[in-house]
């Protein structure tokens, strides 16, 4: 596998952390506090290390575009991303986020590019999707309706919303590395941009995060872990593929989320949902052993 393979790997287990750490905030932390915490204070350090690159980025007219709509997905992508978690649990919130990705980014590709997807990509993302629905049925059946039906449908719908945006950055943040920016610069422009109104989030519903060293910490951990090095590594990975097969490969995050959602928090998973596991699996080396493409637009 080709290092911007092996760079996607590596961000995708630090983020399949992030559901399982943020579980142990507590009810009196907000998952809009979540979200807009990570984003902002991991957004503004990568900045921070690309500031002269990534302003220069700004500067690009063809990339300036690219940059503002990326950091709008920047923006939504936590909220809805925690708010799913906390009404459906860590395993289905993330599997609905990740796991709706792939599909959203080959619907951008398809109706900005014209671009085709490949035999190998539709049957590794085929396989992957169904292992992704299985999850969903597993994880589902286990933990049950606790939060009602309500509840559910709206996780799923906060899920799929996450996904979109997801698939948004990821492709606009490829088109800018496509223009010749380097990845840390076009990381720290668009997250940088993304922070900014995610710190008025912040503001107002972060004041719970300083209740206690826990807290605080969990709250570090989520910035400079599956934020900061995390999103390092993701800029890394987008300098060699499409963003198409980059949600395909980020599909292992909802595999290491419910993992560690079922030994360390305490989510089920039926025979159906472990047999999802298997097909992420197949799916994601049917991927990502692909011949490596071109990434020019």
């Amino acid at each position: 596998m080709s290092s911007a393979v092996w760079a996607l790997l590596g961000a995708s287990v630090l983020w399949g952390t992030s559901g399982t750490a943020a579980s142990f905030l507590g009810g009196a932390v907000s998952p809009l506090a979540v979200g807009a915490s990570t984003m902002t204070i991991g957004g503004a350090l990568l900045f921070a290390l690309s500031a002269r690159g990534s302003i220069a980025a700004l500067r690009i007219p063809a990339a300036r575009s690219w940059l503002l709509l990326g950091a709008g997905g920047v923006v939504i992508y936590p909220l809805a991303f925690y708010s799913a978690m906390d009404l459906v649990g860590v395993a289905i919130g993330t599997l609905a986020a990740l796991g709706s990705a792939p599909l959203f980014a080959a619907i951008l590709e398809r109706t900005i590019e014209r671009r085709r997807v490949t035999r190998r990509w539709m049957l590794g993302a085929a396989t992957a999707i169904a292992g992704v629905t299985l999850l969903v049925i597993g994880s589902s059946g286990a933990r049950g309706s606790e939060n009602g039906d309500g509840s559910v449908g709206a996780g799923i719908g906060l899920g799929l919303l996450a996904g979109a945006s997801f698939a948004l950055y990821t492709y606009c943040s490829r088109r800018v590395i496509a223009l010749g920016v380097p990845s840390r610069d076009t990381m720290g422009a668009v997250f940088g941009l993304g922070a900014a109104p995610l710190s008025v989030v912040l503001a107002l519903t972060g004041a719970p995060l300083l209740a206690g060293p826990v807290t605080m910490s969990i709250a570090l951990y989520l910035a400079l872990g599956p934020m900061l090095l995390g999103y390092m590594l993701f800029g890394r990975g987008l300098r060699g593929l499409r963003s198409s097969t980059v949600t395909v490969i980020t599909l292992l995050e909802p595999l290491v989320a419910t993992l560690l959602a079922v030994l360390i928090v305490g989510e089920r998973l039926t025979p159906v949902g472990w047999a999802g596991l298997a097909l992420i699996l197949v799916g994601l080396a049917v991927v990502s052993t692909a011949r490596r493409p071109s990434i020019g637009v």
